[in-house]
C-alpha cells in the first residue's frame, strides 16, 4: 500500500508572510533550499495567497487599493530535488490543488491605476474587489450575483531558480527595456527592476547574503522564458505535467500564487480567484533533458480536468487592432484583445451589471481567449469566448437583454 503523502512545507495564517522562513518573494540562485524531495516522490506544499494575506474577506476594496506591491509574490520554497543538475528537466506532475478547509474563499481585484493598474485601467482606474465562496468545485460571489461556475484550480507560479548567469541576463535585458522605453513610453512602467524594499530572502543567513539577494533578486511579477515562473496558465491544473529547465544544482523549485479559477489573460492583474491552499505534486527528473529533448523553455501537457461547455455555448466577441478611440494600430494583439474585452463588458452591462463587476468576472471566469488571425495586415483578430451557462439567466443575443438589479461590487476611490 502507498504510504501517507508527506507535507514538505507548511504555512501559517498567524505569522506575517515576511517572517516565515519557508517563503520568499524574489528569484535568486543563493536563496537557500528549505528541504529536499526525492525524484518519484509525491508531496503536499502549502501556500499563502500571492499577497501574503493582505486582502480580507469583507465588503471594502480599500485593501486592494492599498496593497504593497513590493511584498508580492510569497512563494513556498525553494526545494532541492535530489540529483537535479543544470541541463536536466524537472518534471512537475500536479495531482491536486485545494483551498484550506478553514479558508474556503478567494478574491479577485482591480488594482488602482496608481498602484499596479490593469489591462483596462484607462476605463477602470479605481480599485475594486469581489469575494468568492467555494462549494466543492463550484464558486459564487455576493459581489457578482447571478453567476456560478466550476474552477479549474491551478498554481499561477511554478519555476526553478535561475543560475547567476541567467539572473544577470534577466536584469540586463529588463534594464535595457526600461532605458529604451523612457522616451517611447515616458509615463509607463514597462518592467520592475530589482527592489531591495521588502525583499524576503527565505532562510538566507547573514546580512551580507540577504543584502546581495535583495539587491540582485529578480521580481516575481513576470514569467520568463528560461524558467516559467509567473505564467498564469489555467491549464496547468490537476493532472497536468510541466517540464521545467534546471539551471542550478538541486533545481531549487518554488511554487505559489494559487488560483481557484482564471480566465485567459487574467486581465485585471489581480484577476484570478486568488486563494491560499495546498498543492500536491509528484516530481521526476529527465537527466540532460534540455539537450536530449531540445528544450530551453518550459513545456506542459494539460491534465484531464476541464470545465465542460459545448462549443455552441460560448458567446464570442471579436477584437481588432483598432482601439476604442478609432486609432489604427499595426498588428497589435494587445489592442485587439482589449477591444474584445471592452465589447464583452458593454454587452453584459445591459443585463444590470456594472462595468467593474464584468471586468472582474472576465478576469476569473473560464473565458477562452485566442488569436484568431495574425497575418492580415494591419489588423490582428482576437476572440474572447464567454460561456453562457455560468449565468443564472439567458444572455444570448436572440433574446433582448432584461436589466436586473445585480447590485455592485466594492469600489475604492483614491
Amino acid at each position: 500500500m502507498p504510504g501517507k503523502i508527506r507535507t514538505a512545507q507548511t504555512v501559517s495564517f498567524d505569522v506575517p508572510a515576511a517572517d516565515q522562513p519557508g517563503l520568499h518573494n524574489r528569484w535568486h540562485p543563493e536563496i537557500p533550499s528549505i528541504s529536499s524531495i526525492k525524484p518519484g516522490e509525491t508531496v503536499k506544499i502549502e501556500c499563502l495567497d500571492w499577497t501574503g494575506g493582505q486582502i480580507g474577506n469583507n465588503d471594502s476594496a480599500d485593501d486592494v487599493r492599498d496593497v504593497d506591491l513590493t511584498k508580492i509574490h510569497y512563494l513556498t520554497g525553494p526545494f532541492d530535488i535530489e540529483g537535479a543538475e543544470p541541463g536536466d528537466l524537472l518534471v512537475v506532475n500536479i495531482t491536486d490543488v485545494q483551498p484550506f478547509d478553514h479558508s474556503p474563499w478567494g478574491f479577485t481585484g482591480i488594482f488602482s491605476s496608481k498602484n499596479g493598474g490593469g489591462f483596462l485601467e484607462e476605463h477602470y482606474p479605481h480599485a475594486s474587489k469581489a469575494i468568492w465562496d467555494f462549494d466543492g468545485i463550484y464558486c459564487t460571489s455576493r459581489h457578482i450575483p447571478g453567476v456560478r461556475f466550476a474552477g479549474l484550480i491551478h498554481p499561477g507560479i511554478l519555476g526553478c531558480a535561475p543560475s547567476a548567469e541567467v539572473l544577470a541576463e534577466w536584469n540586463t535585458r529588463e534594464a535595457d527595456l526600461i532605458s529604451t522605453c523612457t522616451t517611447s513610453h515616458p509615463n509607463k512602467i514597462v518592467a520592475q527592476p530589482p527592489n531591495e524594499i521588502n525583499a524576503h530572502t527565505g532562510q538566507a543567513e547573514g546580512d551580507e547574503l540577504r543584502a546581495k539577494i535583495a539587491r540582485e533578486g529578480a521580481r516575481t511579477i513576470p514569467g520568463r522564458p528560461e524558467h516559467g515562473g509567473n505564467v498564469d496558465i489555467n491549464n496547468i491544473s490537476r493532472g497536468s505535467t510541466t517540464y521545467l529547465p534546471v539551471h542550478v544544482g538541486g533545481a531549487k523549485f518554488s511554487v505559489g500564487d494559487l488560483h481557484f479559477s482564471q480566465g485567459d489573460g487574467e486581465i485585471s492583474f489581480c484577476g484570478a480567484i486568488e486563494m491560499a491552499g495546498i498543492i500536491t505534486i509528484k516530481f521526476d527528473l529527465i537527466k540532460d533533458g534540455m539537450k536530449t529533448r531540445g528544450l530551453k523553455s518550459p513545456v506542459f501537457r494539460p491534465g484531464d480536468v476541464a470545465q465542460l461547455f459545448g462549443p455552441s455555448r460560448y458567446l464570442t466577441f471579436e477584437g481588432f487592432s483598432v482601439d476604442e478611440w478609432g486609432k489604427q494600430h499595426f498588428m497589435d494583439a494587445t489592442v485587439a484583445y482589449r477591444q474584445a474585452c471592452l465589447r464583452a463588458i458593454e454587452y453584459l452591462k445591459q443585463f444590470g451589471y456594472s462595468g467593474e463587476q464584468i471586468y472582474l468576472l472576465l478576469s476569473c471566469a473560464p473565458i477562452k481567449g485566442a488569436i484568431a488571425g495574425i497575418v492580415d495586415i494591419p489588423n490582428v483578430c482576437t476572440t474572447l469566448g464567454l460561456p453562457m451557462d455560468i449565468f443564472d439567466f439567458d444572455i444570448s443575443i436572440e433574446n433582448a437583454p432584461v436589466k436586473r438589479d445585480l447590485g455592485t461590487c466594492p469600489v475604492s476611490r483614491d
